[in-house]
């Protein structure tokens, strides 16, 4: 059973079940059956090693091994994508069966390394799912980190003073359990296109 989010946000997700009751009608699926963005074609895991929330090495590729894995590049002070991603992952996955959402992880890279320390990237994380995975570098291993993951670096605004922006890729990428990318989710994917592509993802690829 996958750990609660706080409290913050259940309010905020309390629609859930009504969205994941609604029709297939308004879907429009890849060739593979998939609601998100297929590849094709498929891309490799990227190999990269960063520094999870309790400051160990965290070799992304090993690490993930055998997992459907979401990966997503983002900073705790985004006003609007990184939030709503996460929030939408973590609710789609609290409510799927146990068998399922096991087989997921979920990594968050922050692109705002400078702001965003381990103990910080932590709590925001454990907001929507307490087995997130968030990880930190120096700005230069996150920025070849994204660059492994064929996604543009993500760049701060310089003009913002101490509340800057960081302008970084929006779609999360999803690796099935063999190790290969088929998917990416662009913002704005919603509840119920996770709700199906999920199970698909944790099929795919050898897995069970």
């Amino acid at each position: 059973m996958r750990q609660r989010r706080t409290e913050k946000w259940i309010g905020a997700l309390a629609l859930v079940p009504a969205l994941l009751a609604l029709g297939c009608a308004d879907r429009t699926l890849s060739r593979s059956g998939y609601a998100g963005v297929e590849l094709d074609p498929p891309a490799p895991k990227p190999e990269f090693v960063l520094t999870d929330t309790q400051g160990a090495p965290f070799d992304f590729r090993a690490r993930t091994a055998g997992y459907v894995t979401l990966l997503f590049f983002g900073y705790t002070h985004c006003p609007d994508v990184c939030p709503v991603h996460m929030a939408n992952l973590g609710a789609v996955l609290n409510r799927l069966p146990d068998e399922i959402s096991r087989q997921v992880r979920v990594v968050f890279v922050t692109t705002d390394p400078a702001r965003d320390t381990p103990e910080r990237l932590s709590t925001w994380l454990a907001q929507f799912d307490a087995d997130f995975i968030g990880l930190t570098g120096s700005p230069q291993e996150v920025e070849r980190a994204q660059v492994a993951a064929g996604v543009a670096p993500a760049r701060p605004d310089s003009t913002g003073g101490a509340d800057y922006a960081v302008g970084h890729a929006a779609q999360v990428m999803a690796y099935t359990p063999d190790g290969v990318g088929r998917v990416v989710y662009p913002s704005g994917t919603r509840q119920v296109d996770w709700a199906h592509d999920i199970p698909l993802l944790a099929r795919a690829g050898g897995g069970s």
